[in-house]
């Protein structure tokens, strides 16, 4: 059975795909109670397109505003979910988080700022990221909300070989 329902079988039976969803969606109030998340609401509007928030990282980033962006970023999405590939709707967002948004719009559209979104996104897939979240720590790589406890400890484990070396 578990071929059978494996990404890489052509005949995929549709007990497996209505599986999935609520797999996802258990595993999703795993991760919200170990972690005690108190805020997360699903987003209504999910799957948005998210260019436009991606650009906006990259230039929060050049403009030393990355915290307090990513931060109401993920607040709109899913704390007070909205549909953020929506303009207008990301605009009144992130004025109402006491971001300046307007510089964050315009810097976005700029050619650099295009330039390094699409050079890190090359980059990922480059290493093997196919979807988001994707974690890299040095040269290995993690896939999903489930592996960020994998993730800790390869960063503890690095750091302590590198302390090591260094002592």
């Amino acid at each position: 059975m578990s071929r059978g329902c494996s990404a890489g079988s052509t005949r995929r039976p549709t007990i497996c795909r209505q599986n999935k969803p609520e797999y996802q969606a258990l595993e999703t109030q795993r991760f919200i109670r170990r972690d005690n998340i108190t805020k997360f609401r699903k987003n209504p509007f999910f799957a948005v397109n998210t260019l436009m928030l991606m650009r906006g990282a990259v230039a929060a980033q050049s403009e030393g505003m990355f915290e307090p962006y990513f931060r109401a970023a993920y607040h709109h999405m899913w704390e007070e979910p909205k549909k953020m590939d929506d303009l207008e709707v990301f605009r009144s967002a992130f004025i109402s988080s006491g971001t300046d948004i307007e510089k964050l719009i315009a810097r976005a559209q700029q050619d650099d700022v295009k330039k390094r979104l699409m050079d890190v996104t090359n980059d990922a897939v480059s290493r093997g990221a196919f979807g988001s979240p994707t974690f890299f720590v040095g040269k290995e790589m993690f896939f999903g909300k489930d592996q960020l406890r994998d993730v800790e400890e390869s960063i503890v484990e690095q750091t302590s070989h590198v302390v090591s070396k260094t002592a």
